[in-house]
């Protein structure tokens, strides 16, 4: 059922007035590169987004008989949302949040099924919160575990490490006791989850906390939160099919793009489970001291504290579970008590935690390892049957409304986030067995003999191991999709020398066009390379987990007395996984440090969070910042700003991911607004990308629903492009929005009025194809007549050639 948007009225009669509102692509451009003009002015906007015009069209409207040929030309610029100051490389240890927020929005297109759209919601919010805890365990792990408890507890360790003199159980300080390292190894991880609190609340402040123009607050109409943001009508009527009503998109809902309630509920939820956390491992140690018979200290106040840890724990889950996202009104509230308490409970039972474990006992020495093994087991066990029951949900999700270019048949968001604790678990295991291998000298910890300290718990060491594997795996779809590239590309010669005809064959130029169009093909093939790793990953993840708990030794020891093949691959298969995720960890920090001094390597970090981060954070509050919560209001009210102003005709033209923020923008509009613009795409992801993994989202119906709410749209494409591709709306009659494959390269040899080889331009510069201006001058058409030509002295003698470019 196509959204209930009504059809677009005629435009009011044309005032003259044009503008094309350009929107740049991944990577970003500079206004002076979007309008092919050095000399820019800001329009409106600050010095991260703005609007910019030539500055000889800065007063356009006054004068639009100048512009009869092409309209006046704005460039948004929004990369300063993306890539900046060097601290953002910093966000590539988010990236485990990132993945798993995006796999909140991949659901399936769901009819009439509230609760279960609900329930897949919680369960990825769960997921997301599994994320949090095993981070700070990690941290937990590094610091009180690997450094306070066995290397400071070990002579011969903590000799090597003068650093650590002061907390040696050898020498006898104040500090020498098992109880008090802990306490004072514990600001660590809680000043790990301090700095992800403070991120996420000074990246909301920056980035996502612009208001919608004229908003007002109207929290009244939902004020339990009864509508998920993803929810297609209220809980009490969607599954009964004579009460349902029709709901407008999601995109276009007034909430869509400020959920600040949920993203601060979050926060505060997530804060209080990392410090929670902190406060389990250090008050776990102390407690089972306590139980040992002569401890000094009663059990009772071990109980206690207990006890309100699994308290303060349910709260927290509670809190997550129990409310998602308001799409049909704005989130200005704030749920005050809740986001001021329960993170303060969390830290004040840190606090007691804290002192209850730095109570003497002379008698607690520590060693062996911090007996972290089962709440890593308990970790991993909890997220495989989480993405389990997600994949479950998911599934029945899409029986109920399929849809055939939906990613892996409705399984896309549990594949990813299978991939997003994938991800978690080889940084955090990366760090751990890094952090125990420079501990332990020349040792390998786990593995006996040598090693001075026991080292990380030993299902890291099972997880280490299965990396080897599943890149073999990896490798049979991959020789797949070369070999069938391949071949793809050698049977397009014929037809690219036809398409091409009657110029003379170049066999060395027909290759490299086939190479290029075979090779953005593959785009389409990568749902089937994430499902397979997802899989692979979930099954190898379950057997780590289960040798770690059978055998309780790392695998190299577990197979002594195997068969010698076996022995030699599993003991093969643990060294070249530590070393490969000790590489990954290496490279990962490596990059990440470079991003932070070279500009150009913190674009490329932009581009990746240009994708990322377009949606908002509705799982994770400490994910990278949403760009979109800025730029769509922006674009928006841009749009509305100049069509009540002028009364003129609007084409807003985007490129790449400008041509997704263009659509979710138009979609914000109101219908007086809307009947004045047009929309532009070209070499835009809207279907391709975003309609397979987001369907609910930009889905066949939505698109649909969008096509028949603006007044008109074109979209172009090019065979040779990655990232771009049609649109393919489904309809009865034609909805006139594709327009190619444009031809690419424009001219295929050389000819006296081109005497050097066009390139093939893919993904770029699409306004260098004619196509492109006399689709925009159709847009105008559509929207309006012109204005009748005048003479050239009324003219000013001005005629623009270009309007710029949008590309970044």
């Amino acid at each position: 059922m196509a959204p209930a948007i009504p059809p677009p009225q005629p435009p009011p009669p044309n005032t003259g007035a044009a503008l094309e509102l350009l929107v740049h692509g991944v990577g970003g451009a500079t206004p002076q590169e979007m309008l092919g003009d050095p000399r820019t002015v800001r329009v409106t906007g600050d010095a991260t987004a703005a609007v910019y015009r030539r500055t000889e069209d800065a007063h356009g409207e006054k004068h639009p008989e100048r512009y009869r040929d092409e309209p006046v030309a704005e460039a948004y610029c929004w990369s300063g949302l993306t890539s900046g100051n060097g601290s953002r490389a910093l966000w590539l240890l988010l990236l485990p949040f990132m993945v798993v927020n995006l796999a909140h929005w991949m659901r399936p297109t769901a009819t009439g099924r509230t609760r279960a759209v609900r329930l897949y919601g919680v369960v990825v919010r769960l997921v997301a919160l599994s994320l949090t805890v095993l981070l700070t365990a990690a941290a937990c792990e590094v610091a009180l575990d690997l450094v306070a408890w066995q290397c400071a507890g070990t002579s011969a360790c903590s000799e090597r490490r003068s650093w650590l003199g002061f907390l040696s159980s050898h020498q006898g300080g104040w500090w020498s006791q098992p109880g008090r390292r802990l306490a004072l190894a514990a600001v660590v991880p809680a000043a790990v989850v301090g700095l992800l609190w403070y991120l996420s609340n000074r990246t909301w402040s920056a980035y996502e906390s612009q208001s919608p123009l004229d908003a007002t607050d109207a929290d009244a109409c939902d004020p339990d939160g009864a509508e998920e943001a993803h929810g297609p009508g209220a809980p009490d009527t969607a599954d009964d099919p004579e009460s349902a009503r029709p709901v407008p998109p999601a995109l276009s809902r007034p909430g869509f793009w400020y959920g600040r309630r949920l993203v601060a509920r979050l926060r505060a939820a997530h804060t209080a489970a990392g410090f929670l956390t902190v406060a389990a491992f250090v008050m776990g140690a102390a407690a089972r001291h306590d139980r040992t018979v002569g401890g000094s200290v009663p059990q009772v106040f071990g109980l206690v504290v207990e006890g309100a840890l699994v308290l303060c724990a349910a709260v927290t889950v509670w809190v997550v579970c129990r409310r998602g996202r308001s799409e049909s009104v704005r989130d200005t509230r704030l749920d005050g008590a809740l986001i001021t308490y329960l993170p303060g409970s969390a830290l004040a039972l840190l606090g007691v935690a804290v002192v209850h474990a730095a109570w003497s006992r002379p008698e607690w020495v520590s060693s062996g390892s911090l007996s972290g093994e089962t709440a890593f087991r308990l970790l991993a066990l909890g997220q495989g049957l989480l993405v389990v029951v997600l994949a479950l949900v998911a599934r029945s999700l899409y029986r109920r409304t399929p849809e055939p270019r939906t990613t892996l048949y409705g399984l896309g968001g549990p594949s990813v986030a299978m991939l997003a604790c994938a991800l978690g678990g080889v940084m955090t295991g990366g760090v751990a067995q890094r952090v125990a291998d420079w501990l332990d000298g020349p040792g390998t910890p786990g593995m006996g003999g040598g090693s001075i300290i026991e080292g990380p718990p030993v299902l890291l060491s099972w997880q280490a191991s299965v990396i080897p594997v599943l890149l073999l795996l990896l490798l049979v779809p991959v020789l797949y999709l070369v070999v069938r590239t391949a071949r793809r590309a050698r049977r397009m010669g014929p037809d690219i020398e036809a398409e091409y005809a009657p110029e003379p064959p170049d066999r060395a130029r027909t290759r490299r066009i086939a190479r290029i169009r075979a090779t953005a093909a593959l785009t389409d093939s990568a749902p089937w390379i994430v499902g397979v790793v997802s899989a692979a990953t979930l099954l190898l993840g379950a057997a780590a987990v289960v040798g770690s708990w059978t055998s309780g030794e790392v695998p190299g020891l577990a197979t002594d007395g195997a068969a010698a093949p076996v022995e030699s691959l599993v003991e093969a298969a643990q060294s070249t996984g530590s070393w490969l995720i000790g590489f990954g960890f290496i490279l990962f920090v490596a990059g990440g440090r470079r991003a932070y001094r070279d500009a150009s390597a913190r674009r490329t970090i932009g581009i990746l969070w240009d994708v990322g981060t377009f949606w908002p954070r509705a799982a994770h509050p400490f994910a990278p910042p949403c760009y979109a919560e800025r730029a769509v209001p922006d674009l928006a009210s841009r749009m509305c700003a100049w069509t009540a102003t002028t009364q003129g005709r609007l084409i807003i033209s985007g490129h790449s991911q400008g041509s997704v923020l263009a659509a979710a923008a138009v979609w914000q509009l109101p219908d007086t607004a809307r009947r004045r613009v047009g929309l532009l795409t070209y070499g835009s992801p809207i279907e391709r990308l975003y309609g397979r993994w987001f369907p609910a989202y930009f889905g066949a119906v939505p698109l649909l629903g969008l096509h028949d709410s603006v007044h008109c749209w074109r979209n172009l494409w090019r065979a040779t492009d990655p990232i771009g591709g049609p649109v393919r709306l489904a309809t009865d009659h034609d909805p006139r929005v594709d327009r190619g494959p444009l031809k690419d390269p424009l001219a295929y040899g050389r000819t006296t009025a081109l005497p050097l080889p066009e390139p093939i331009l893919g993904h770029s510069d699409y306004q260098a194809d004619p196509v492109f201006a006399r689709e925009r001058t159709a847009l105008l058409e559509e929207l309006g007549p012109r204005l009748p030509r005048q003479g050239a002295g009324e003219e000013g003698g001005r005629l623009h050639k270009s309007s710029g470019r949008s590309s970044g």
